[in-house]
């Protein structure tokens, strides 16, 4: 069985250097993908009141033998949640949907900047995590301005922000400015959103040249960036092929370097959704 180095984040917990995603599996397929993630080996398991499988989440987790205490869950709070009063409930629902005591990562799941309401969020959940509902909270889909305004409005820093980064959107400005704040950078999405950078030339190349899949290697160079990926998949063979990615030695500095080539100047985060203007509830 591969178990996952973890990260250290600024709160004092250990995060399992990847994660199983569960979106968009819901009812008896993400169980299943679930129950089957955590015997092969994972540890981190990630989904968000949005997503509408806390339960069958839930029922994978419970499925498994593994002990609660060795697991790190994380969900999400939704948009329509973040008003004031409604984030302490929103996390109850969370936590009976998942029947556990506490999770682990909490996230704002968009800042929705045009409400002004991600701040008082944060320092909601900040009381809960001092009753130890939470263990650590952060944030997702935050630019670096967004990061910017919630530390300074409120005196606290996220551990991790959730973003979307893959070799074709690899966000550097975003995530130098999370590195020198100490948080850590999370992929959504990690392999892509659907099939081009899987079958991308040049991740094919070096994929042959560093001896494993073309995954794999999207997942190393993930990890040589120190990018936590939240990798979904709700195939056994898919599920173990991408955990065994983070066992696997370093990979080489001029494979690393040919990845990073192929958004050289950040011109692929063009194309994702635009957190300052983007909606979801």
């Amino acid at each position: 069985m591969t178990l996952a180095p973890t990260v250290r984040l600024h709160s004092g917990a250990e995060m399992p250097a990847i994660g199983l995603g569960t979106w968009p599996l819901r009812g008896e397929e993400a169980e299943r993908a679930v129950e089957s993630g955590i015997a092969l080996g994972y540890r981190h398991i990630d989904t968000a009141a949005k997503y509408e499988n806390e339960d069958a989440v839930g029922r994978g987790i419970r499925a498994s033998t593994v002990p609660r205490h060795e697991l790190f869950i994380t969900t999400k709070l939704r948009g329509s949640d973040m008003a004031a009063g409604a984030t302490r409930a929103a996390l109850e629902r969370s936590l009976a949907e998942l029947d556990t005591d506490y999770v682990d990562l909490y996230l704002i799941h968009w800042p929705l900047p045009r409400l002004g309401q991600f701040p008082t969020a944060f320092l909601a959940m900040a009381e809960l995590a001092a009753e130890g509902r939470i263990r650590s909270i952060g944030v997702s889909n935050f630019q670096a301005t967004h990061v910017a305004r919630l530390i300074a409005e409120t005196g606290l820093s996220p551990v991790v922000d959730q973003i979307e980064c893959d070799p074709l959107i690899q966000r550097r400005s975003l995530r130098r400015e999370l590195r020198a704040r100490g948080i850590v950078s999370q992929a959504w999405s990690p392999l892509g959103r659907g099939g081009p950078l899987l079958s991308d030339p040049v991740v094919l190349g070096a994929a042959d040249d560093a001896g494993c899949t073309p995954g794999q290697v999207i997942l190393r160079w993930h990890r040589a960036n120190a990018i936590v990926p939240i990798v979904k998949s709700a195939s056994p063979e898919r599920q173990a092929e991408n955990l065994a990615a983070v066992a696997m030695p370093p990979l080489a500095p001029e494979l690393v370097a040919l990845l990073d080539g192929l958004d050289p100047r950040d011109q692929g985060e063009r194309g994702i959704r635009d957190s300052d203007t983007y909606e979801e509830f």
